[in-house]
């Protein structure tokens, strides 16, 4: 039983796992994933062949109080449903990547004496992983520097599992990654998204910079559904020398790999998967922490800057910075290629294979907890 929710970040590395499971010989009917009604696995799992049940919960820190007692109630209340779910489908190992769905999964589990693994994508624990970490049996990490954050004999260092689909698309030619999006060879590519949800600050200083940026590079841009009736009435507003440079989407699905092998340079938030994503294309990236995510994204892109592999804007800095700071670095081939070795240096194949092992031990009782 996998679980975990509410952004792509928690998402897309247990979607990777799972895909390795199905390597191993799993079949579908033996996964079953639990996620939160309403939120965005609702439009993945379906695609990726995986059957999802899902229970009500939400954020119960850093929320207005009444928010917090009304998704309180509903993991109360997901407690009964979480319990149901598991006496039906009887998994031999739970497997958490984070969010408030896994807090009511975990608790009926840790009661059954299940084995339950966590892996946590960022490099700093939210509470929820912090807390539910004392019911599992292994906490499986991203980097090294997560290790002060858990008992020493639970963490097990695997990387981050990036999605089978990107890293097939490390291998395509930088031409056939650019012909995806009818765009040419020979020009700096920019690939600007904010995560499965958008970010707003990033597209709107995006789009104030547009002009100028498309004056001496192309863009793929990825803007979130939210903003996407704002980003396209902009884009039809360009003159037709610069729409022809630039690629704007509301969402993508397989062509994400594409993308990321286009590109020169990432714009993007610093969730978890920069820490994966961006090195296994050797990819250097401008990374803009959310700034109301508590500490873990800064943390995630001082990480990678402090290795050379990004350089970190910070959100109220987006309108002012934005402009220079992209055109400095495509303008700066010796940087960019420092960045992009140092990235590359980082990148760590065959994490989905060392997690999907640990799971399977796990769930024939041959790892100790």
């Amino acid at each position: 039983m996998i679980c975990g929710g509410g952004t792509g970040g928690h998402i897309y590395p247990a979607l990777a796992v799972a895909a390795e499971l199905r390597e191993m010989g799993l079949t579908a009917g033996e996964l079953l994933w639990v996620g939160t009604r309403g939120e965005i696995e609702e439009t993945l799992l379906p695609r990726a062949g995986i059957r999802l049940e899902t229970i009500a919960g939400g954020a119960i820190a850093g929320v207005p109080w009444r928010v917090r007692m009304v998704n309180a109630t509903k993991l109360a209340w997901s407690l009964g449903v979480s319990a149901r779910l598991i006496a039906a489908f009887r998994p031999d190992v739970l497997f958490m990547t984070g969010g408030y769905v896994n807090v009511p999964v975990a608790l009926v589990g840790w009661l059954r004496r299940l084995p339950i693994a966590i892996y946590l994508p960022d490099i700093e624990p939210g509470r929820a992983i912090k807390s539910l970490s004392r019911l599992a049996r292994k906490v499986a990490c991203t980097a090294e520097a997560s290790r002060a954050y858990f008992p020493a004999e639970k963490v097990v260092i695997t990387g981050y599992p990036v999605r089978p689909e990107l890293r097939a698309a490390t291998h395509l030619s930088r031409e056939e990654a650019l012909a995806t999006f009818d765009l040419a060879p020979g020009r700096p590519t920019l690939f600007v998204f904010g995560g499965s949800r958008g970010a707003r600050s990033i597209n709107r200083a995006l789009m104030a910079a547009l002009p100028e940026l498309l004056g001496q590079a192309q863009v793929i841009h990825v803007s979130g559904t939210l903003d996407w009736p704002e980003v396209e009435k902009q884009a039809t507003a360009l003159p037709e020398a610069l729409r022809a440079t630039y690629r704007p989407y509301p969402y993508l699905h397989e062509e994400m790999g594409p993308a990321f092998r286009s590109a020169d340079l990432v714009l993007a938030r610093a969730g978890a998967s920069m820490l994966g994503e961006c090195p296994a294309f050797g990819l250097p990236a401008v990374l803009v922490p959310y700034p109301y995510a508590w500490r873990y994204q800064k943390v995630n892109a001082d990480y990678l800057a402090e290795r050379g592999a990004a350089v970190r804007l910070d959100d109220e800095l987006l309108a002012e910075r934005l402009r220079p700071t992209v055109l400095d670095l495509l303008h700066d081939e010796e940087r960019l290629a420092r960045m992009a070795a140092a990235a590359r240096a980082l990148d760590v194949p065959g994490s989905a294979t060392r997690l999907a092992r640990l799971l399977m031990a796990l769930g024939r009782g041959r790892v100790d907890g």
